[in-house]
Protein backbone atom coordinates (compact mmCIF):
# COMPACT_ATOMS: atom_id res chain seq x y z
CA UNK A 1 0.00 0.00 0.00
CA UNK A 2 1.67 3.36 1.25
CA UNK A 3 5.08 3.63 3.32
CA UNK A 4 4.31 3.97 6.82
CA UNK A 5 4.27 7.63 8.74
CA UNK A 6 7.12 8.19 10.38
CA UNK A 7 6.23 10.67 13.01
CA UNK A 8 8.99 12.88 15.12
CA UNK A 9 8.48 15.49 17.80
CA UNK A 10 9.61 18.62 16.07
CA UNK A 11 7.95 22.22 15.81
CA UNK A 12 5.23 22.66 13.59
CA UNK A 13 5.70 25.90 12.89
CA UNK A 14 3.38 28.92 12.71
CA UNK A 15 -0.44 28.80 13.72
CA UNK A 16 -3.39 30.21 12.68
CA UNK A 17 -6.72 29.64 14.50
CA UNK A 18 -9.25 29.93 12.67
CA UNK A 19 -13.24 31.25 14.14
CA UNK A 20 -15.25 27.95 14.25
CA UNK A 21 -17.48 28.59 11.26
CA UNK A 22 -20.15 24.91 11.75
CA UNK A 23 -23.82 25.80 13.01
CA UNK A 24 -25.22 24.70 16.34
CA UNK A 25 -27.98 21.83 15.65
CA UNK A 26 -30.75 24.67 16.42
CA UNK A 27 -29.20 26.67 13.15
CA UNK A 28 -30.05 23.44 11.05
CA UNK A 29 -33.72 23.63 11.49
CA UNK A 30 -35.39 25.27 8.72
CA UNK A 31 -36.76 24.70 5.35
CA UNK A 32 -35.05 25.79 2.06
CA UNK A 33 -35.64 24.34 -1.85
CA UNK A 34 -34.07 21.40 -2.17
CA UNK A 35 -32.97 18.41 -4.75
CA UNK A 36 -33.11 15.38 -4.22
CA UNK A 37 -29.69 13.01 -3.70
CA UNK A 38 -28.39 9.81 -2.79
CA UNK A 39 -25.15 9.61 -0.44
CA UNK A 40 -23.80 7.17 1.70
CA UNK A 41 -22.82 8.37 5.48
CA UNK A 42 -21.27 6.83 8.64
CA UNK A 43 -23.78 4.76 10.94
CA UNK A 44 -22.47 7.01 13.38
CA UNK A 45 -23.25 10.73 11.75
CA UNK A 46 -26.52 9.73 11.08
CA UNK A 47 -27.06 8.27 14.61
CA UNK A 48 -25.63 11.76 16.11
CA UNK A 49 -28.09 13.60 13.63
CA UNK A 50 -30.92 11.66 14.34
CA UNK A 51 -30.46 12.26 18.17
CA UNK A 52 -29.96 15.85 17.65
CA UNK A 53 -33.12 16.12 15.29
CA UNK A 54 -35.53 14.40 17.67
CA UNK A 55 -33.89 17.15 20.11
CA UNK A 56 -34.92 19.60 18.48
CA UNK A 57 -38.50 18.41 16.70
CA UNK A 58 -36.91 18.37 13.49
CA UNK A 59 -35.97 16.23 10.23
CA UNK A 60 -32.15 15.24 10.10
CA UNK A 61 -31.83 15.37 6.19
CA UNK A 62 -32.89 18.64 6.79
CA UNK A 63 -30.00 18.93 9.62
CA UNK A 64 -27.24 17.44 7.42
CA UNK A 65 -28.34 19.64 4.40
CA UNK A 66 -28.08 23.02 6.32
CA UNK A 67 -24.67 22.05 7.37
CA UNK A 68 -23.77 21.28 4.03
CA UNK A 69 -25.25 24.50 2.80
CA UNK A 70 -22.81 26.33 5.92
CA UNK A 71 -19.75 24.62 4.99
CA UNK A 72 -20.54 25.91 1.57
CA UNK A 73 -21.05 29.34 2.57
CA UNK A 74 -17.81 29.16 4.63
CA UNK A 75 -16.07 28.40 1.93
CA UNK A 76 -16.94 31.36 -0.50
CA UNK A 77 -19.90 29.46 -1.99
CA UNK A 78 -23.62 30.69 -2.16
CA UNK A 79 -25.43 32.65 0.88
CA UNK A 80 -28.87 31.12 1.55
CA UNK A 81 -31.67 33.61 1.91
CA UNK A 82 -31.88 31.72 5.21
CA UNK A 83 -28.96 32.36 6.35
CA UNK A 84 -28.16 32.96 10.39
CA UNK A 85 -24.77 33.67 10.26
CA UNK A 86 -22.99 36.39 10.51
CA UNK A 87 -19.80 36.95 9.26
Amino acid sequence: MSAKIKYSDEPIGEVEVIQDFLPSPEELAFKEDTVKVTIALSKSSIEFFKREAEKHDTKYQQMIRRLLDAYTEAQGGHITRHSRRTP
